[in-house]
């Protein structure tokens, strides 16, 4: 198990405090020194603010690109890997069409846009909005690859730790841990006698390294938000959530049986004691994982699939290869149906979506990017949506309740 990512939310002003960010830094250094004394091994620092449409004001919005580009120079020069400038608002309609340019006028800087939260209802301006985001990002770079910068947030909370996710909501600083973690689910059920031998064994090493984790958090000189202890993979084998499907008895991961796994992994975070925060469930990121998309390059493994495993577990749709002609109106209805899946289950989904320049649904994917594995690109069944779903409306969908 590895920390993916320490991650320091703070609140920079505009125009940005360097002083703030020098302080993030500092932390951040120190932190990643008292996790490696205890034994981990750490890859990234990340910073995230309050969502940029309130860090700039509406009024400053077009600055979003300059500040990104700057926001980049600095966290580069004191050695944190990535910022997030949080999400778009719906309140601020403006702020989706700034991201391409301050996506283009960056490297190493995140964001993403609200498309459906508990408090407020589903945008259906706003998943229009973020599936032109997605359209227009997906021809930055020659492969497609700035897409993994941006992610639609469906019922979305302050204060996870992984990208695109992470934005905050306080003034006062406060930090998270994210786990590289889906190798405790393999190393769990790799010969276990039983599911429920496997599932006491996973439950065991998560509370032990979070007891572990949460002590080091104590001895930092910073508020503690929490450890997100999703099972997020490494494009290996013996580092994947795919291999642990097929551990569990799955022959492949996409066939019948796999909804089962899928629930009982995460139902084995639910029951570990540790400090949560995030989404602590199952991460699918398609390209991220060796097993997940090696299956999805055979067609076991569909989109629709994903987005089914996301009722029992996980954080949506992640870094999903899609045909390079993949059009916003195509992308609509799949963020509908994440809405509905977020707000009907109360739980927090995201997007991250990928379509490929020039390539087509099958088509070899390569990218030159050590966390991404080989695989192909997934067909997307879906069409433009008819009146009444392609209108700007704000839909309330309740929760569930437990009757």
């Amino acid at each position: 198990m590895k920390i993916r990512s320490i991650t320091y939310f703070c609140n920079p002003k505009y125009p940005l405090n360097e002083k703030v960010i020098q302080k993030a830094g500092q932390f951040l250094a120190e932190a990643r020194s008292a996790y490696e004394a205890a034994g981990y091994k750490v890859q990234f620092t990340r910073i995230a603010t309050i969502p940029f449409p309130k860090l700039v004001g509406e009024k400053k919005i077009n600055e979003l690109p300059r500040l990104a580009g700057q926001m980049d120079t600095i966290i580069q020069s004191i050695g944190i890997a990535y910022a997030s400038f949080g999400p778009a608002l719906p309140k601020a309609p403006h702020s989706y069409e700034v991201i391409p340019e301050a996506i283009a006028a960056s490297q190493n800087i995140f964001f993403g846009g609200i498309i459906a939260d508990k408090n407020n209802g589903l945008s259906l301006s706003g998943i229009k909005a973020c599936a032109g985001i997605i359209q227009k990002v997906s021809s930055i770079s020659p492969d497609g690859l700035a897409n993994s910068r941006f992610a639609a947030l469906a019922n979305v909370s302050a204060g996870s730790p992984f990208f695109p996710a992470a934005y905050h909501d306080k003034d006062k600083p406060a930090f998270a841990l994210a786990t590289e973690s889906a190798d405790l689910a393999v190393e769990a059920f790799n010969g276990a006698k039983t599911i429920k031998e496997g599932r006491k064994a996973l439950v065991a090493q998560i509370e032990k390294h979070g007891k572990k984790l949460a002590k080091v958090a104590k001895s930092l000189d910073c508020k503690f938000g929490g450890i997100d202890f999703s099972l997020a993979p490494f494009p290996s084998e013996a580092q994947s959530l795919g291999t642990a499907f097929e551990k569990l008895g799955v022959p492949k991961i996409g066939l019948h049986g796999s909804l089962l796994a899928a629930a009982l992994l995460t139902e084995s975070i639910d029951r570990a004691d540790f400090p949560h925060t995030g989404f602590s469930g199952l991460m699918m990121p398609i390209l991220e994982d060796a097993t997940l998309a090696k299956r999805a390059a055979e067609g076991t493994l569909t989109v629709k699939d994903v987005l089914l495993y996301s009722a029992v577990c996980g954080t949506g749709l992640d870094t999903i290869p899609l045909a390079g002609d993949t059009t916003s109106e195509q992308l609509v209805p799949l963020l509908l149906d994440l809405c509905a899946l977020a707000l009907r289950l109360d739980k927090p989904l995201t997007a991250r979506l990928m379509p490929i320049p020039h390539k087509k649904a099958g088509d070899e994917t390569n990218f030159d990017f050590a966390f991404f594995a080989p695989s192909r690109v997934m067909t997307l069944d879906s069409t433009e949506v008819n009146f009444p779903l392609n209108g700007d409306e704000i839909l309330q969908i309740r929760k569930r309740s437990n009757v």
